[in-house]
């Protein structure tokens, strides 16, 4: 398995304190592109990631990769920006709310921790990046990765998203249960394009994950 340095990446924008926004383009047009890492304590996405794409020896042809969108929250083990902003709730959308967002340590304990929603829809700069990255790849369908509630969440069951609940093991969920102003997959809904799926993956060690995910992913990314 190569380094992850090896692959060939570019740069989309800088985080709040600076640091490289990098995504790793396909060499034709963009049908997918998978966005890893949003929340800096959801590690466990981009990880998988890493290790998957480190398997293949050429760039895909119709699918793009976010490793990590959130850096900043990357480094400090938190779910925000180095601002204290939940990006997932930080879109331009006409329902985006400055409402703190509540957010749990664990996924059975109650929402003990509130991140600001940023000052004014996309006020921050990985927000905006990312934002003109879509714009500029025009994918037909965006991968948003996320954990460990176990499902793939879009509107419609799409074959594209049959597939990857086939390839996790998880069930399909018209929706998350609870409002999400201002998140990607808002977002996407209220541009009309593209199809935001959002995979969460199931709660297990990154071992295990690898173990159990690696190939099903691999092969699940080629067929696109």
């Amino acid at each position: 398995m190569r380094s992850i340095l090896a692959l060939p990446f570019a740069t989309y924008g800088r985080s709040a304190l600076g640091a490289s926004l990098r995504y790793i383009p396909c060499s034709g047009k963009c049908r997918l592109l998978v966005v890893a890492g949003i929340h800096g304590e959801e590690p466990e996405t981009t990880f998988l990631l890493s290790r998957v794409l480190r398997a293949f020896e050429k760039p895909f042809e119709s699918v793009a990769f976010v490793l990590c969108a959130n850096p900043d929250g990357m480094a400090f083990g938190t779910r925000g920006n180095a601002n204290g902003v939940d990006l997932n709730r930080n879109f331009p959308t006409s329902n985006w709310s400055k409402d703190p967002v509540g957010t749990r340590s664990i996924l059975e304990a109650p929402r003990d921790t509130f991140l600001s929603t940023g000052i004014a829809p996309g006020s921050e700069p990985e927000t905006v990046a990312l934002v003109t990255l879509i714009q500029k790849l025009s994918p037909e369908a965006i991968l948003s990765m996320h954990a460990p509630m176990a499902c793939v969440e879009a509107p419609v069951c799409t074959p594209m998203v049959e597939s990857l609940c086939e390839a996790f093991g998880v069930p399909w969920h018209a929706d998350i249960g609870y409002p999400t102003p201002g998140s990607l997959g808002t977002w996407c809904k209220q541009q009309k394009s593209p199809e935001c799926i959002t995979l969460e993956l199931p709660r297990m060690s990154l071992e295990a994950l690898f173990d159990r995910y690696a190939l099903s992913f691999a092969l699940w990314l080629e067929s696109v």
